[in-house]
């Protein structure tokens, strides 16, 4: 009797293996949806940033608008004019895209 117990359990509980391959699914979809699409956006960015020149008008990540004045390789910064006489200094990964571009509507 307990041999026939112990069968009928053991053919319930089938292989381990189906939820391995749901995991590794589920693993597969998120990188897809949510970890690509940030890396691309991140190098796009990036792309951006070291091909920083004087003149451009650019937003930084706080918000303020600026006309690239000198871009400084050594120290990795940016002088950027915001209103005429008014220069302030920023570091490069802070700027964050074109403002001269016009923006896709949401």
């Amino acid at each position: 009797m307990n041999t026939f117990l112990l069968s009928a359990a053991m053919q319930q509980q089938g292989g381990g293996m189906g939820i391995f391959i749901m995991m590794g699914a589920v693993l597969i979809i998120f990188w897809l949806f949510m970890i690509r699409p940030q890396q691309k956006k991140q190098n796009k960015i990036k792309a951006f940033q070291n091909a920083l020149q004087e003149g451009t008008r650019v937003v930084t990540a706080g918000g303020m608008y600026g006309t690239i004045k000198h871009v400084n390789l050594e120290n990795n910064t940016v002088d950027l004019e915001i209103a005429r006489g008014t220069i302030v200094t920023v570091h490069k990964n802070y700027v964050f895209e074109d403002a001269s571009a016009p923006t896709p509507n949401a």
